[in-house]
């Protein structure tokens, strides 16, 4: 990351829809190596830009991130830099306090097919301020021309997909794909990644004509109860817009914890 800026960092995590956890020193006194002011941005993966100090305490403060991150949470560490026999991470005699902030990219949807229904949900999802990414193995079909609200492109084949890109609890897998057979092959790389919700089209045979194909494969059962599919929510969807209405309705009943059913005010 050679001189990066923290703020620098930061910018460059919202362009490219990725996150991490801010630490700023709010308060030191005494003699310590870092005063009020100081960042360090923390990668999920460990790496980091900036030092809230170095030594032990600047791994203590990464661990906290990198935990911090993983519970979506912010929290408020102080430390005393006096004793390290009693635990302390210093002994320069002060104490510091750090502010830690997970830094969480926006939703992103992952759309697999770049057909219609795939254009379709790509067109609302950015409408609703998801970050979009298109995958197709077909290049005609993935490319700015065909979907202009997408950011990011894949074109190559679905199992290749997760040696391109990440896909964590942030990405919302959606297979608007033309068949079984592109399913089949491509799902099992998918089931191994940490997506925040996976889901297919489909008619109730081609799904279980899916299932079977995968279980013969030796795909675990347990896995594939993670998949909803048919995708989208019961609205008797029947065009490409409709469709991506009902798929957008599920994806935002599961990112905000909802429970999809209708609003019902009886206290009159």
């Amino acid at each position: 990351m050679g001189g990066m800026s923290v703020f620098k960092a930061l910018a460059e995590l919202e362009e490219k829809g990725q996150g991490g956890t801010l630490c700023t020193i709010l308060s030191s006194q005494g003699s310590t190596p870092r005063h009020s002011g100081s960042r360090m941005l923390v990668y999920p993966d460990g790496r980091i830009i900036g030092t809230v100090g170095g030594g032990e305490l600047e791994n203590r403060v990464i661990q906290e991130a990198i935990e911090a991150y993983r519970q979506r949470t912010s929290k408020r560490l102080v430390y005393s830099m006096v004793n390290p026999s009693e635990g302390d991470p210093g002994v320069c005699g002060g104490t510091v306090e750090v502010y830690v902030e997970p830094i969480l990219p926006k939703g992103r949807l992952l759309i697999i097919g770049g057909g219609h229904v795939g254009r379709a949900v790509a067109h609302l999802g950015k409408w609703l301020g998801f970050r979009i990414a298109i995958s197709d193995d077909r290049v005609e079909f993935c490319n700015p021309e065909n979907i202009p609200d997408a950011d990011e492109f894949y074109p190559v084949p679905i199992r290749d997909i997760p040696t391109k890109t990440t896909i964590g609890p942030e990405t919302f897998l959606i297979l608007v794909t033309r068949g079984v057979s592109v399913d089949v092959e491509g799902i099992p790389a998918l089931l191994k990644c940490d997506a925040g919700y996976f889901g297919i089209i489909g008619s109730k045979k081609r799904w279980l004509t899916t299932v079977k194909a995968l279980r013969e494969q030796g795909v675990d059962p347990v896995l594939l109860g993670k998949i909803r599919s048919p995708i989208g929510l019961d609205i008797g969807a029947e065009t490409p817009e409709e469709i991506a209405v009902s798929i957008l309705a599920e994806v935002l009943m599961i990112k905000n914890q909802a429970s999809g059913k209708p609003k019902q005010y009886k206290d009159f």
